[in-house]
């Protein structure tokens, strides 16, 4: 596979009858009130048509279904029964809404199977379902891979392949899952990725599996004006509260704070876990089963503030943060640079705060060379703040004590937590499985039915203990 290239080309016109479609398909998208592309189809329905593999970053509402939609259908021969596409997708509701919109816009060709196959349905109708012949398969990874295995769903006539928020999905820990599908893949093909970040995981398996994407960007990426970069000068006495103040002035669901020293890292954690924050520490001396759980649950939103040495830190990657807080200001600008990078990606905007004081005036100097350090400078936020109450994450942690070597697998925690009479697909984050133990996310007011359908369920067969990780 050769380089990811960035070009993204230029439409001149916005309408969908500009494109190389049938006139049948552009009458049933004027019907469907389709009359002008968003960004993301104008820049990524001439790629996929040509046949083009495509990276296409995207947030949810961006157009990307009705994209990937149109390219499959215009490749499609409906004479043949075959399973030609496979569409790869998170959760069940995803894949359902990915389903349904696929066939809307094929209602301009006769007699198209789409077959939707996912956890927490019954498996002996989807296996039916495939025997009749389908020419579209839209599903999750878990059943996916489960139906591959049995040998009920066969891959070798596909010719485009489709990744749709690839990011959740190996955020959800489908990695290993996912390469197993594509392996039954034929290498001769179409490959399309949607994602709405593209952190390093997506460059990678982007490299594995895609033979010369194109990168099509409707977000904006991380840039200088992402970040609303603030200064504060504290007296040494202050700075406790002044760290306080600016978590509950902007209220963000996600906040690395950076110390300079692990004893400092540790008091402060603790400080405002006292005062009713949500917060870990990651240092040096944390053994590395502590530091797998601390990582896993500032992840997936467990805990919103990570307090943290530059050490401990390195080579973290969160995306999505909402704020980095520099407790003490960092030695040098490089340093500053790096850490206040890890807000403001992913189109979204960050803020960065810096606590300094008088002592810390030379370091200030050198992390504001070239920046307007006194339009920058501002008051701390007003004392009264202090009487409102700290944000409560939105997702909760459940430890399974089951992992890799009783084989279990992500598919397998989802279909448990969302099968029968379980809770929406929507409702669980990330997931990440270990050697002996996993960790889900689920939203904190679904955390007691879940906990609950896994102690009463089974996964792989068999009962593992679970328990919800509380604050500490």
């Amino acid at each position: 596979m050769g380089l990811l290239s960035c070009r993204n080309p230029i439409v001149s016109q916005a309408a969908f009858s500009t494109l190389a479609l049938s006139t049948e398909m552009v009458a049933n998208l004027d019907s469907l009130g389709y009359t002008e592309m968003t960004p993301i189809q104008a820049r990524s329905l001439p790629l996929i048509l040509a046949g083009q593999d495509v990276i296409g970053q995207g947030k949810t509402g961006s157009g990307k279904t009705a994209a990937f939609g149109l390219g499959l259908l215009s490749k499609l021969d409906s004479s043949r029964f075959r399973v030609q596409c496979l569409v790869l997708c998170p959760t069940r509701e995803l894949a359902d809404q990915v389903t349904k919109e696929i066939r809307r816009l094929a209602r301009a060709i006769n007699n198209i199977k789409v077959l939707t196959l996912c956890g927490g349905m019954p498996f002996g109708p989807q296996v039916g379902s495939l025997e009749h012949g389908v020419h579209i398969v839209v599903g999750t990874p878990g059943r996916i891979d489960d139906h591959l295995r049995k040998g009920t769903l066969k891959l070798e006539s596909v010719n485009m392949l489709i990744l749709d928020e690839a990011d959740r999905m190996l955020d959800m820990g489908f990695e290993e899952v996912l390469d197993n599908i594509i392996k039954q893949v034929p290498a001769n093909r179409q490959t399309l990725l949607f994602s709405a970040t593209f952190a390093d995981e997506i460059k990678a398996i982007a490299h594995r599996i895609m033979n010369r994407p194109e990168m099509v960007q409707v977000a904006a990426t991380h840039d200088n004006d992402s970040i609303a970069q603030y200064f504060y000068r504290v007296d040494e006495a202050e700075r406790a509260t002044a760290l306080r103040l600016l978590l509950l002035q902007y209220f963000p669901e996600s906040t690395l704070v950076f110390c300079n020293t692990r004893h400092e890292t540790q008091q402060v954690a603790e400080a405002l876990v006292r005062q009713g924050f949500s917060a870990l520490a990651l240092h040096g001396d944390l053994e590395q089963r502590d530091r797998d759980q601390t990582l896993v649950r500032f992840a997936n939103k467990s805990v919103s503030i990570l307090v943290a040495t530059d050490v401990a830190a390195r080579g973290l990657d969160i995306e999505a943060l909402d704020a980095v807080i520099n407790y003490r200001i960092a030695q040098d600008a490089q340093i500053h640079v790096h850490r206040i990078g890890r807000t403001g990606r992913a189109g979204s905007r960050g803020v960065a705060c810096t606590l300094y004081s008088d002592r810390e005036e030379h370091k200030l100097a050198k992390v504001t060379q070239g920046l307007n350090a006194e339009s920058l400078e501002q008051p701390l936020p007003p004392p009264l703040l202090l009487d409102n109450a700290p944000m409560r994450p939105m997702m909760a942690c459940l430890q399974i004590d089951g992992g890799r070597k009783q084989k279990v697998r992500p598919g397998d925690i989802l279909g448990a937590l969302t099968g029968a009479e379980g809770i929406p697909g929507t409702d669980v984050g990330k997931i990440h499985i270990f050697d002996q133990c996993a960790y889900v996310a689920v939203r904190r007011e679904s955390a007691r039915e879940a906990k609950l359908k896994l102690a009463e369920g089974k996964i792989k067969g068999r009962n593992f203990k679970t328990r919800l990780i509380r604050d500490r």
